[in-house]
Order: C-alpha cells, then structure tokens, then sequence
C-alpha cells in the first residue's frame, strides 16, 4: 500500500507538473481561446486520471452545448467529467485558492460561485449565459446538489443556476457518476464529504486498488422552467445510477 502511495503521488506530481508546461507552451503561440482552455483541461484531466490509475467508462451521449448537471461525489467527479468532454465548470469559490489545483481550474475557464452570496449568484449566472452563447459551443457543468455527498442519496437539486439555461433555451444534459473498487469496497470510501480535508482525502485515494468511474450521460432536453428542469434531471440522474448499479459488474469495466 505504501508502495502504491508513493509511486502514484510521484507519477501524480509529474502529471500535474506536464499540463502546466503544457499551458506555457500554448501560451508562447499567443492568447488562449477559453474553447482552447476546456481542450486543455480535457487533456490534463486525462493524464491525471491515468496518473492515479484511474479507469473510466461512458455511456450515452456527452453534451456538445447547453448545460450539463450531474450528481457530485468528490473532485475526482471534475476530473473524469472533464477527461469524458470538453466542458466549463462551476465551482465553489474556495476551490480558487487551493494550492496548484486552484490555479489550474482558474486556467480551465471555471466559473466560481460564492454560495453565500446573491451577487456572486448573479454574476455566475450571467457568466454562464455568456459561455452558452459562445459561436463555438462548449458546455457549462454544475453540481445543483450544491455539495458532494456520501452516494447514499443525491439530494434535492438547487434550480437557481439552471435558469440560465432554461432562459436561454438551451438544451440541458444530465449526467450521474458512480464509483465501482475492484475489491468490492463500497462507493463511499471514494466520496469527500462532510470534515474530512482535501489532504487526508487524497492520500486515500493513493492508497485504494484499482477502481474505476462509470459515467452515464442521460437525456438531452430543453425545459420551460427552472424548477422543473431541477425536478426532472434530479429524478433521472437517481434513476441512472440506479441503473449503474444494477448493470456494472467489476469484470465489465473498462479503462477508457
């Protein structure tokens, strides 16, 4: 285990040091499009994810526009949802001032979200209407649980960052992510959640054997309102990690 620990954080740290290389470079040729920046992440993600051992699988139709919402289970929920398409995030604000992690989600074109405050909301929310109407579409994920939980349940969705996307008009995907470990540990192991910090989190996750995320994208459709949007991509998300966990058997998974 100790073994495991120490060579993924090595390959980990070579990983993350890679993707900024990656970003200078592209800066050397001139401005960054934020198109660009989600291709980047997209890319980072990849190499991180195989970086941990990391095994993924997707079924469905990643978006290609609109909004995306998903059920949230850890940060390692960003990193396969990113590797699976190139997409925006938004994020919690304190996500910003993390070490190294921050940095890179500020480069990804992250949108962040100060919950505490109806400014910040309404800011988020007009940031987002811009990205959704980008001449080349890329589109905008968000967590509507607003925290990540322990996969007991997904609770009940927030609809005030939905109504961009049901303003607009633009089509909304959902997307429910569950975690399978080869060894038959429960889904929870791999959830942040609750007092437990990034730093005890992630050196768990070091240490855990082969495990991997099966991502499903569910339907794509347009909604008259926010709160139903809310209410319906809620109930499919539960529905698809019913699903999930009916049909992913170990033996079947994957790496993508």
């Amino acid at each position: 285990m100790i073994f495991r620990r120490l060579r993924r954080a090595v390959a980990l740290g070579f990983a993350l040091a890679l993707c900024m290389v990656r970003f200078a470079l592209l800066r050397i040729k001139g401005p960054v499009s934020l198109e660009r920046r989600a291709k980047w992440a997209q890319e980072t993600s990849i190499g991180i994810l195989t970086s941990l051992g990391i095994h993924y699988r997707v079924q469905g139709q990643p978006a290609t526009r609109g909004l995306v919402v998903a059920n949230h289970l850890s940060y390692i929920d960003i990193l396969v949802l990113s590797a699976a398409m190139p997409c925006f995030f938004v994020a919690k604000i304190e996500i910003g001032g993390w070490p190294f992690f921050g940095r890179a989600a500020q480069i990804a074109g992250t949108i962040f979200v100060d919950r505490g405050s109806r400014e910040s909301a309404l800011s988020v929310a007009e940031q987002m209407t811009e990205r959704m109407k980008m001449p080349i579409p890329v589109p905008v994920l968000m967590f509507p649980e607003g925290t990540s939980t322990d996969g007991a349940a997904v609770i009940r969705f927030h609809s005030r960052l939905i109504d961009p996307a049901t303003s607009l008009g633009v089509p909304i995907t959902t997307a429910a992510i569950r975690y399978v470990i080869g060894d038959g540990t429960p889904e929870i192991e791999l959830c942040w959640y609750g007092d437990e910090t990034f730093i005890d989190h992630i050196w768990k996750v070091l240490a855990v054997g082969d495990f991997w995320a099966d991502v499903r994208f569910g339907s794509t459709q347009v909604y008259p309102d926010r709160r139903q949007a809310a209410d319906a991509t809620h109930d499919e998300i539960v529905g698809l990690r019913a699903q999930s966990a009916m049909e992913v058997g170990v033996g079947e998974l994957v790496a993508r």
